[in-house]
């Protein structure tokens, strides 16, 4: 059985890694309202996640280094979200 890193192609997961990120930076730099700016923050960090999990799974799929990161970003943004809220 093929694994997910044979089945997709690391450019893919960087091309919407790309995506989002470019959306969260025009959200931030376009946008005035302070709930609307925490959502592209928000766009931002889960690109950004997307982008430790695909490297680690591509690097080295025994270690879950990528995975933590990505889980300690998404606790940063819930942290973010209730003291700015």
């Amino acid at each position: 059985m093929e694994t997910a890193a044979e089945q997709i192609p690391l450019e893919s997961f960087l091309f919407v890694w790309a995506i989002l990120f470019s959306l969260g930076i025009f959200g931030v730099l376009s946008r005035r309202n302070a709930v609307q700016i925490l959502m592209c923050v928000e766009l931002m960090l889960n690109a950004v996640a997307i982008n430790f999990v695909a490297f680690s799974t591509y690097t080295d799929p025994e270690l879950f280094r990528g995975l933590v990161f990505g889980i300690f970003v998404m606790i940063i943004a819930a942290a973010e979200v209730g003291l700015a809220l």
